[in-house]
């Protein structure tokens, strides 16, 4: 059996392959080296995956958030070695999950945009380039932990109007003092600031939080897409819920920069499997 896993800080999205034909789906929590321990992972596992610890893995191709770092990748080997105990597991950066379920064996533009943002050039093998996403407080333009950070900042500088800041609150609970301690204070501010997106995606007919969005994208085109030379050559493609959802009003951005709008999926395991039954040798 084959394990292919898609880890954001989030979620992790696991599929089996068995023979060639994808097989069960399994979810756990993310698995973010920067956040969790290797025991805190193999811990992890144990509660939400237990059918699955030493349940004969020949190969799993793990692509994860957190693990481009030496260090960190390391971690996440010890602990899925530990719980899974595979012949063989490869560790491979989230964005290059992401670029070979979009492009598969073609060059593009992969872009992220989840809770956080990425993007690159990948040639159809390789990224050739990328720019550093630098997380959600010095860059992931777009992503959802930078949208609600906004949305919040709005909301407690009194900066929308007040019926949209009585919403907020109706559907949000919190006092300001609570929102401030998750942010400051408690783990995951990331996770946290990013369900606030939900917000706005249910109210995209009002204008200022649309701007939010409208911003928000424009930023990560700027500061991320634009920066690669082939970016008006190729396709851009987009994994993510954010991407995914707030898919029309980023077209609309992205044929405004004279870019060429390519693929959108919420998640990149379904084409992460179909590129691993197509590449049985990578």
């Amino acid at each position: 059996m084959i394990l292919i896993a898609d880890c954001g800080s989030t979620k992790t999205d696991w599929r089996e392959v068995n023979d060639g034909i994808a097989g069960k789906s399994y979810i756990s929590s993310g698995l973010n080296p920067f956040f969790v321990t290797g025991e805190e992972i193999v811990s992890l596992l144990g509660r939400e995956l237990p059918t699955l610890c030493h349940a004969g893995v020949s190969r799993i191709f793990f692509y994860g958030t957190g693990v481009s770092n030496a260090a960190k990748a390391e971690i996440v080997r010890r602990a899925l070695t530990e719980f899974f105990g595979p012949e063989e597991l490869v560790i491979g950066s989230d964005l290059l999950g992401a670029a070979r379920s979009l492009c598969m064996n073609n060059p593009g533009i992969a872009c992220i945009i989840g809770t956080g943002s990425n993007s690159c050039f990948y040639d159809g093998k390789d990224i050739v380039s990328n720019v550093p996403p630098l997380g959600y407080i010095l860059g992931d333009e777009g992503g959802g932990a930078v949208i609600g950070r906004k949305l919040v900042s709005s909301v407690l500088k009194k900066q929308l109007p007040e019926n949209i800041i009585e919403d907020f609150f109706r559907a949000y609970p919190f006092t300001p003092a609570e929102i401030l301690e998750n942010v400051y204070n408690m783990p995951y501010p990331n996770r946290f600031l990013g369900q606030f997106s939900r917000f706005i995606d249910d109210r995209t007919h009002i204008p200022e939080l649309m701007s939010i969005i409208t911003s928000s994208f424009d930023e990560f085109i700027m500061r991320n897409i634009l920066s690669y030379p082939e970016a008006r050559q190729y396709q851009v493609h987009f994994t993510g819920s954010i991407a995914y959802h707030f898919r029309p009003f980023l077209e609309e951005l992205l044929l405004r920069h004279r870019l060429k709008p390519g693929l959108f999926t919420v998640s990149p395991i379904d084409n992460l499997v179909k590129f691993h039954i197509q590449n049985p040798h990578i």
